[in-house]
């Protein structure tokens, strides 16, 4: 798609949609009809100024040059027409919503600046919906056909060097922010062109944040330090939007300042804000022509050789499982990951599973390699409220004369508004002492005051 094409149809983006049967979208996010009239005003009053062909050539030319002058050409459109916008603050609304159709992404713009919302969906020309706080919303805003959704993917797509249409009709993608885009089209997609966004988000949350907000309590807290300082292998499992990432995050900032950490993601969104000795890798998709793929299991071979203390994996979801696995098991104590499992035992299946997508090895063998190489599994959940918390910590172990891994409950939680229960304690909690990250009291305290909260 031209340029020329691009800004034509930029400047006819917004469109309302009513949202029956589905949550009412948030009044700051909806453009009244009356808006709506402003708006196409105010492009229309624009266009009588600049033409699309010249707008077109002037982006083209100098970018910030073009924003300065076409901002210039809606102030007088709003001088001479002065009911588009009584106030100056309706003044500036306006014309930021101008030119983010322009320059920006339409009417996502908005959804992209509010730090509560986490998703952004775009199914088609005339359904948009967005998460905020773990709850769906229908936006009042959408686009008027299929060929604007186009026109915005491709604006999303071509600065990173990528394409999508009929002959590559599916893209992944990573937006200078962190955002994570995944766009699909006809003829894969049967309801028109869909956009989905995961929002990277700036805030980093900490254990204590976690805690704060109800994901798990004090004691729980305690024990992901203590394995964390005690170098365990931990998995994080659970399903899309239950907070495994998040929790990931939060466990990678209680690595001693000392360790080297290198990490490794599909589309980066780990933050470390504080931790002096952090090497991030990202995986690279192919090409345009098909070349230069890099996958996360080729990161993990070469970490192995870039002296790691600690290795982060953001997710495990192919054959780099058993590189992993082996990579916990030859001295690289202390590794992370998260992985999509509904339930602990659910995640040895889906680890089989992965590692036989590299190799064709005996499930007893690889099952044995799970159990020595993983020492927690921390499971996380979202309830239909959109609340995110731990509902289960286990260990693992290797039933000789069955030849199979089996789970070891440590802690358990049922619903959201439940405190939990401690069933057991890993041993090597015993040895927290002798590595003085904690006393022999302060063991003992912990375990009595666990144990009395069940």
């Amino acid at each position: 798609m031209s340029l020329l094409e691009r800004v034509s149809n930029a400047q006819q983006t917004y469109s309302t949609h009513d949202a029956p049967g589905h949550k009412e979208a948030r009044s700051n996010d909806r453009m009244s009809d009356a808006s709506l009239e402003r708006f196409e005003e105010l492009r229309s009053g624009v266009g009588s100024h600049l033409s699309s062909s010249d707008m077109g050539a002037l982006i083209t030319r100098n970018p910030l040059q073009a924003r300065n002058e076409i901002t210039q050409v809606c102030k007088r459109v709003c001088e001479e027409r002065p009911w588009l916008a009584p106030t100056n603050r309706e003044r500036d609304i306006l014309i930021n919503r101008y030119l983010d159709s322009v320059f920006g992404l339409g009417p996502l713009e908005e959804l992209l600046a509010d730090e509560r919302i986490t998703e952004i969906m775009v199914n088609g020309s005339d359904a948009l919906f967005y998460e905020a706080d773990g709850v769906l919303y229908r936006s009042k805003n959408c686009f008027k056909n299929d060929s604007e959704v186009n026109a915005l993917i491709d604006r999303i797509i071509s600065p990173l060097g990528r394409r999508i249409d009929e002959t590559s009709p599916m893209v992944n993608a990573r937006l200078k922010q962190g955002h994570r885009v995944n766009a699909i089209i006809p003829p894969l997609s049967l309801d028109g062109p869909i956009l989905t966004i995961r929002k990277f988000r700036e805030q980093f949350f900490s254990l204590e944040d976690m805690r704060d907000l109800g994901s798990f309590d004090n004691d729980v807290l305690t024990f992901l330090r203590w394995a964390v300082q005690r170098r365990r292998n931990i998995a994080v499992s659970g399903g899309t939007g239950s907070g495994k990432t998040t929790l990931l995050n939060a466990l990678s900032a209680c690595i001693p300042p000392t360790e080297r950490i290198i990490t490794i993601e599909d589309s980066a969104e780990l933050r470390f804000t504080t931790h002096p000795h952090v090497i991030r890798l990202e995986a690279r998709p192919k090409n345009i022509e098909g070349f230069g793929e890099v996958t996360i299991k080729d990161l993990v071979i070469n970490a192995l050789r870039m002296r790691p203390d600690r290795i982060v994996v953001g997710e495990c979801r192919g054959s780099e499982a058993l590189d992993m696995l082996q990579a916990m098991n030859t001295g690289h104590d202390g590794s992370l990951t998260t992985l999509h499992a509904n339930a602990p035992k659910e995640a040895i299946s889906r680890l089989t599973t992965m590692v036989r997508y590299g190799v064709d090895l005996p499930v007893e063998v690889i099952e044995l390699q799970i159990a020595e190489a993983l020492d927690l599994v921390v499971q996380t959940n979202r309830d239909p409220a959109g609340k995110r918390y731990i509902t289960e910590i286990v260990g693992y172990s290797y039933n000789a004369a069955e030849k199979r891994c089996e789970t070891k409950s440590y802690f358990k939680r049922a619903f959201w508004h439940d405190q939990g229960t401690w069933i057991a304690f890993p041993s090597w909690l015993d040895t927290l002492p002798e590595f003085a990250l904690a006393t022999e009291e302060e063991v003992e305290r912990w375990k009595q005051r666990a144990s009395s909260a069940a």
